[in-house]
């Protein structure tokens, strides 16, 4: 017996093509569960991660650029902001709102629809006719992830933390081993991609969690002496303060590391100058949520003073006023004797 044949007539063909159009528009949409489109498709509603990354990865050295070129002229165009809780000068300069206006108008030229957040402001519109896109042709992601999927993720539950130029205050000491400018992107409050730019130094850390980072991060073996001698790494700005808190916490044998700049005391985690990193003061959240993605990334903690984890939401409350304490290792035991400390 010879096979059926299925024949359609011109009305059937045209009615299943368009349940085919009807079912990929439902699961590309919000009517599905999501997880289809969100991996597989992007539009103007939507963003690739990687083609984030990448542009944030860019942007970040753009940003870097400008921090160095200015830092190595005659006039920063310092001006004060007021004074920090600690009573120390808060200074912008043209560094920073150049680096801004590279950053921020950067990534709208990419991805319009983005809520970028940033530590500095423009009062004037800028016309994005005028803004070159970043090019990322030169900069290599998928040799250093172990997960080459990409993730497309609705442009509504995105957020992008730019830092310009931290350690401002030692940039115009001329501290410049302390600035980095700083790029963080937030999925539904989560920081899952950081990446931190040392201007001067030309190195570009990033990491993805769940998928991979530069390969310039390395995380430090776990010592016996990281518990007995902690080497904690504190702000410039009030040392001292910090200084009584942690050597009663952490004993007479630990160490106290003055330094600046949110971004480089992260860094200091994974080079193995400090094993944690403790502010007992507010903190804006442009400072600390890249260092908290390379961490997560690896495995490691950022967590208010009281433990509790940090929400970067959508950027409507851009300060956490807990303190924080980032660690690689030994986090909760760490968290436990600040704990007993502050209670005291």
């Amino acid at each position: 017996m010879g096979a059926a044949r299925i024949k359609m007539s011109p009305i059937g063909i045209v009615v299943l093509g368009l349940v085919g159009v009807a079912i990929i528009y439902y699961l590309s949409t919000d009517g599905g569960s999501g997880e289809f489109s969100h991996k597989y498709f992007e539009g103007e509603d939507t963003v690739s991660m990687k083609r984030l990354i990448l542009t944030g990865i860019r942007l970040a050295e753009k940003g870097g650029d400008v921090v160095r070129k200015i830092r190595l002229g005659e006039d920063l165009g310092e001006e004060s902001k007021g004074q920090t809780l600690e009573g120390a000068n808060n200074p912008v300069t043209q560094g920073d709102m150049l680096s801004h206006r590279a950053m921020f108008y950067g990534f709208k030229k990419e991805f319009l629809k983005l809520n970028v957040v940033s530590e500095e402001h423009d009062h004037g519109e800028i016309d994005l006719d005028g803004v070159k896109p970043p090019d990322t042709s030169a900069i290599t992601l998928d040799t250093r992830l172990h997960n080459k999927e990409d993730e497309i993720v609705s442009a509504g539950n995105l957020v992008v933390w730019i830092d310009p130029l931290d350690a401002t205050k030692e940039y115009t000491e001329n501290l410049i081993q302390y600035v980095t400018t700083m790029i963080c992107i937030v999925v539904k409050g989560r920081p899952v991609a950081g990446i931190i730019h040392k201007p001067f130094l030309h190195q570009t850390y990033w990491a993805w969690v769940g998928h991979g980072s530069s390969d310039n991060l390395k995380v430090p073996p776990e010592s016996e002496s990281a518990m007995k001698m902690p080497r904690v790494i504190v702000s410039r700005s009030h040392a001292g303060k910090v200084n009584a808190t942690v050597r009663s916490a952490f004993g007479p044998q630990s160490t106290v590391i003055p330094a600046g700049g949110a971004g480089y005391k992260v860094l200091s985690l994974f080079e193995d100058k400090a094993d944690a990193y403790v502010h007992v003061t507010l903190i804006k959240k442009w400072d600390i949520c890249a260092g908290d993605a390379l961490l997560r990334t690896f495995g490691g903690k950022m967590t208010t003073l009281d433990n509790e984890e940090i929400e970067y939401g959508d950027g409507s409350k851009p300060a956490d006023e807990k303190g924080l304490l980032a660690s690689l290792h030994n986090h909760a035991e760490y968290q436990e004797k600040l704990a007993n400390k502050l209670k005291s």
